[in-house]
């Protein structure tokens, strides 16, 4: 779909532009300075360069946008609760903001430098209604990890963690579309609040899938489904993916496999035909930017993407 008809299908989502509000001067505590996380509250959790830092999800569902610093490069860390999704960008010296409008039900960010939309799932601009840049550019993606906050707390000991100090006055111990742990509320039906871009009623609407995308296409494996088999293959296209499943976290990579080297799966390590063990999140394969997505939301903007299950 191209930047013009991405625009026509973008609707306001009710608050209006900044309505929700970016956090701009995030704080950060220590583990043991955090008394409003329960073991299994989902967190958004990153580690590069020596540092780590958590993003509870129950912080993220009011705000959606944090504008923020990791090892010394301008990041902003975005969720948006509709469809499931959070990703991390590099924002140069720009700062990104809360739009006001949806697409697929997903967020739509702006930057405040050029007034340019940009769609979260797809990472690529395009022209917003205030003066826009018209050239399609595209950001620089890192991995957030869609965990809980007792698996982050055991992985990364040396965390810090968004504080509930935000300079905003609000309830920050709900999620105001419902519950992860159990499921609740917006997250446990297959009601959506906005109509999506594509049928995609070959799985439930918000069943969890990890996906990766490549300059040949789209791939999504069950999250369900790989958390059971540990390792699963694909393709991209037509070029050969691994997918592997960490319980460490909850989580999955996808690698580029070109070769189909065969790999197994050994005591929470994968083994390759040499015998040699490598640790689940670093194969010698190269790996392939993945995350968690409601499967109407993948399926909405990648409706050509393979599946595995």
């Amino acid at each position: 779909m191209n930047p013009a008809a991405l625009r026509d299908n973008a609707m306001s989502g009710g608050p209006s532009k900044d309505g929700i509000a970016s956090i701009d001067e995030p704080k950060f505590l220590a583990p043991d300075e955090v008394d409003y996380l329960a073991p299994g509250d989902p967190v958004f959790g990153v580690a590069r360069d020596g540092i780590a830092k958590a993003y509870p999800q129950k912080i993220l569902s009011r705000h959606e946008i944090v504008n923020d610093e990791l090892a010394g490069t301008n990041v902003a860390v975005t969720y948006c609760p509709l469809t499931g999704t959070v990703q991390g960008f590099e924002r140069g010296e720009t700062t990104f903001g809360v739009s006001g409008r949806l697409i697929n039900n997903n967020l739509v960010m702006y930057d405040r430098a050029s007034e340019t939309w940009w769609p979260q799932i797809l990472a690529t601009s395009i022209p917003g209604p205030w003066n826009g840049d018209p050239s399609i550019r595209s950001l620089r993606e890192f991995r957030l990890i869609w965990t809980t906050w007792e698996q982050w707390r055991t992985h990364s000991p040396e965390t810090k963690v968004l504080s509930t100090d935000t300079g905003y006055a609000s309830n920050y111990g709900t999620d105001p579309y419902g519950s992860y742990n159990p499921r609740g509320g917006y997250y446990s039906n297959e009601n959506l609040l906005f109509p999506a871009l594509n049928s995609t009623d070959r799985y439930e609407k918000k069943r969890v899938v990890m996906g990766a995308r490549t300059p040949e296409g789209a791939v999504a494996f069950l999250k369900d489904s790989l958390r059971t088999q540990k390792l699963m293959t694909g393709e991209v296209g037509d070029q050969p993916v691994l997918a592997v499943y960490d319980s460490r976290l909850d989580t999955g990579y996808v690698y580029r496999n070109p070769e189909r080297t065969g790999y197994e799966f050994d005591d929470g390590s994968v083994v390759g035909p040499d015998g040699t063990a490598h640790t689940l999140d670093s194969l010698p394969l190269t790996r392939i930017h993945t995350f968690d997505a409601m499967w109407f939301a993948w399926g909405g903007y990648y409706p050509d993407t393979n599946v595995y299950e």
